[in-house]
């Protein structure tokens, strides 16, 4: 099926007695991955920052679902998320996102997109995978194609900080991320696998990035050019749910199906050699697992 643009979520088919977290399943791809997996019949844990918002979306979707507050940009949250899970899930959608508004810190003192991005997801996949028995997917992006990795400046304390740039960072240590994933997996027997994902370009609420005059006139101008361009949410969650259903090979990148990768359906995609690079993905583990105080438990 790699490349058919003529997936549909039917594909899902009967999920009923699965579970499934999704992160940040309040808007955008999220919410859609999540509505479409409980049309499938399958128990849908709404992981969100906001569960007021969450209990009326998990309404409005139906079937079955639970709402859990986690906020990725504070561990305490992320520990707090995992206590609270007391049964085994058969998926993990890390799919909840940020583009910062300004340079900010987490709770923890992390930049707040590398923080909410990676390190916060980094965490709450560790505490949980214990209890996860089919896969973890992890809502990457062909951002991380224009982005560099400096270990030694994590946080941006001293290169310069944009909103695009850091954004483009945090997914290229997801990328990263992902590659060590696999290969945890894979070396240790594991019948857990992992993939990666990267939307298109999806008119969500991810590029309404700030408040501001000048980037009030960007999200207007990009959602304007998006009604063209863009994936809407739908098409935005099928490579996420294109990793469930296809028989691709763990550890696979699943991207859109067009020239730039912005619009169309899910397809096997390529990474940067950077993204690809095994000596940096173990860097970056071992980096996250001392800012974390979390670390792989054994499978």
């Amino acid at each position: 099926m790699a490349g058919d643009q003529q997936w549909t979520p039917a594909r899902l088919g009967d999920r009923s007695g699965q579970r499934v977290i999704v992160t940040g399943a309040t808007n955008g791809i999220g919410l859609a991955t999540a509505h479409a997996l409980a049309r499938a019949g399958a128990h849908v844990i709404l992981a969100v920052r906001n569960v007021e918002l969450g209990e009326r979306r998990a309404a409005e979707m139906g079937g079955s679902t639970e709402v859990s507050h986690v906020d990725l940009s504070d561990l305490a949250s992320v520990h707090a998320f995992a206590d609270r899970l007391t049964d085994d899930v058969d998926v993990l959608v890390n799919n909840a996102g940020l583009v910062a508004q300004k340079r900010e810190t987490t709770t923890d003192g992390f930049e707040m997109s590398i923080g909410t991005n990676f390190l916060g997801p980094f965490a709450l996949t560790n505490l949980v995978a214990p209890r996860v028995r089919s896969q973890i997917v992890n809502v990457g992006s062909d951002a991380h194609k224009f982005a560099t990795l400096d270990l030694d400046d994590l946080h941006l304390t001293r290169a310069r900080w944009n909103p695009m740039g850091a954004y483009g960072r945090s997914k290229l240590a997801v990328m990263l991320w992902g590659l060590e994933l696999d290969r945890r997996l894979r070396e240790s027997g594991s019948t857990v696998t992992t993939a990666l994902t990267h939307p298109g370009w999806v008119a969500s609420n991810l590029s309404n990035v700030s408040d501001a005059p000048l980037m009030s006139v960007f999200h207007t101008m990009t959602q304007t050019i998006a009604k063209t361009l863009a994936n809407d949410t739908d098409a935005g969650a099928a490579p996420t749910l294109y990793c469930m259903t296809e028989p691709i090979p763990p550890g696979s990148y699943v991207g859109i199906d067009s020239r730039l990768g912005l619009k169309g359906g899910p397809t096997l995609a390529g990474r940067t050699a950077q993204a690809s690079d095994y000596a940096l993905a173990q860097r970056l583990w071992q980096r996250a697992e001392t800012e974390t105080g979390t670390s792989w438990p054994r499978m």
